[in-house]
């Protein structure tokens, strides 16, 4: 599978911050201040935001085509070089009936994001485009005394570099939750020891074409014209992350178990898979990827865990599209 590359960033880029799911930006103007002023200080970018981005909560809730007239635009602004989501949510589905995807495909510009992000890249690759999914304006470039080392970094990579890297895992971590509250923005949350990824299942090198997501969203737009076709995840790379509610152990089995039964998981070259919010069901999800390959007779299908990106914290950033390589062996993971 080919995608269109994203032109790389430059210092003085001007990019665009929308609001595609939550409408927190209007609700937090002092939390998404902070993220703009860090993405203008340290990456030297030029921020605008289109004309809902601010828009209170219940605006975005109830105006989908807003939302996504807002992306639109932002495709076809030749003077926007990048378009950076300001956090999830939950419905970001609802922008489909209303995005022109000869938009996306002819206009090729790098979109940022996670979480709920997942259903935009979806739509990107659908396209044809390439995409990265990484930090959110809220979240990580507004992090509490700035953005961890370990995430900014590896963005850089991600949108001004040709290639990644060996993606080394993030030495701390942390799964506090501190409230978004503007006086507890200068609270530090408290970093532990990180664990070392693990091979699940498999052996040797593996290669194979970056597509993913939040497991969550990926569940929602199953059967829908974005979900990738068999095609797309043929030899690819798929990773998975779960968000911050915690899905219990079933969501991620039967979402394997549908891959299973449309010949996806013997297709694939390898599996990565994020450490899930405060380790909870880690064992679990393990557990439930090993029967299911084994129901789909692909056990010896390389399975990389305990990765630090998506709702992890710090966070590595995932190109769409990129070569990743994964060797068992050296318990290595490079992205192209």
């Amino acid at each position: 599978m080919k995608l269109i590359d994203y032109e790389r960033l430059k210092p003085g880029d001007k990019i665009a911050t929308v609001s595609l799911s939550a409408g927190t930006a209007g609700e937090l103007p002092w939390r998404y201040q902070t993220g703009k002023d860090y993405i203008e200080s340290h990456f030297e970018l030029r921020v605008i935001e289109m004309d809902h981005t601010l828009k209170r909560a219940k605006f975005i809730e109830d105006n989908p085509q807003a939302r996504a007239k807002d992306l639109m635009q932002a495709f076809l602004d030749p003077s926007i070089k990048g378009i950076f989501s300001n956090i999830g949510g939950f419905d970001a589905m609802r922008l489909l009936p209303y995005i022109d995807f000869d938009v996306i495909k002819n206009n090729p510009k790098v979109f940022l994001g996670y979480s709920d992000s997942t259903i935009i890249h979806l739509m990107c690759l659908k396209a044809g485009i390439a995409s990265v999914y990484g930090p959110s304006v809220l979240a990580e470039f507004a992090e509490n005394n700035g953005m961890f080392e370990y995430s900014e970094l590896s963005l850089k990579k991600a949108l001004f570099d040709s290639e990644m890297g060996i993606i080394e895992p993030s030495p701390k971590w942390t799964a506090q939750r501190i409230e978004w509250n503007e006086s507890l923005k200068n609270s530090n949350k408290e970093m532990i020891q990180n664990s070392i990824p693990i091979i699940l299942s498999g052996k040797g090198i593996v290669a194979g074409h970056l597509i993913g997501g939040c497991l969550e969203s990926l569940y929602s737009c199953l059967g829908t014209e974005i979900f990738p076709n068999k095609s797309m995840l043929k030899r690819a790379m798929l990773f998975l992350e779960t968000s911050e509610i915690q899905s219990k152990p079933w969501l991620l089995e039967s979402f394997l178990m549908n891959l299973g039964v449309q010949g996806i998981l013997n297709d694939l070259n390898g599996i990565l898979f994020a450490k899930p919010t405060n380790e909870k069901y880690q064992d679990e999800y393990h557990q439930v990827i090993l029967k299911v390959l084994k129901y789909f007779s692909c056990s010896d299908l390389i399975v990389m865990a305990n990765l630090n990106f998506g709702h992890n914290e710090p966070m590595f950033s995932i190109p769409y599209g990129r070569i990743a390589e994964i060797n068992s062996n050296a318990l290595t993971l490079k992205i192209g």
